[in-house]
């Protein structure tokens, strides 16, 4: 038993090592004195699983599946899976960016602040929701790339931040794929806030 604890202990502590940030384009040095940042999310291209499928073809398979073993289910949790970037995601996302970055340095961070210079996109690139059988678990991934535009031009990039699987767990079971996944975005937002607290003079 102590054996299995431990190894289900490495296997956790390894994906919570695994996390990696770095800058692609550009530099922090236009956030300093920036007093609003406006954010969107765009899931327009995103990716699940080690196969690379669309998020269609993910809902497809993984709805049909759950319907055949218990009719309804599947379409219960398709409902669920869709609103989970409205309802998880993106606020987790906001409400680490904020704890770490925004709420600190008096800076006002939300979504639809059209009255920002800046906007930071999120764009979600591909998500592994992992799993948790009480014993054993694997925590959630989530890679995003992180674009600082101007909020009139957005094909000026300011910076370009790549955030590749970032993990997503909690102390316990979670048996939540959604809340895996969102402990994954809050994870990406606490090391982007802690990134540019280090990087914003």
């Amino acid at each position: 038993m102590k054996k299995i604890l431990l190894l289900a202990f490495l296997v956790v502590s390894g994906a919570a090592m695994a996390q990696k940030m770095k800058v692609t384009k550009g530099d922090f040095k236009f956030l300093s004195g920036v007093k609003e940042i406006n954010v969107e999310f765009n899931y327009a291209d995103l990716k699940l699983m080690k196969d690379n499928l669309t998020n269609d073809e993910y809902v497809a398979n993984r709805s049909k599946e759950l319907n055949e073993k218990n009719k309804g289910v599947g379409d219960r949790w398709k409902k669920k899976w869709e609103d989970s970037p409205e309802d998880i995601w993106n606020p987790k996302f906001m409400e680490l960016l904020n704890k770490y970055y925004g709420n600190p340095k008096n800076v006002e961070i939300q979504q639809g602040l059209t009255s920002a210079k800046y906007t930071l996109v999120v764009d979600v690139v591909w998500i592994y929701p992992g799993w948790d059988a009480a014993v054993m678990k694997q925590p959630a991934k989530v890679t995003t790339t992180l674009r600082f535009v101007e909020t009139a031009n957005r094909n000026n990039v300011l910076l370009e931040i790549t955030s590749k699987e970032a993990p997503g767990d909690q102390w316990g079971n979670n048996f939540s794929n959604e809340s895996r996944i969102g402990e994954g975005f809050a994870k990406t937002a606490k090391s982007l806030a802690k990134l540019m607290d280090k990087k914003v003079k």
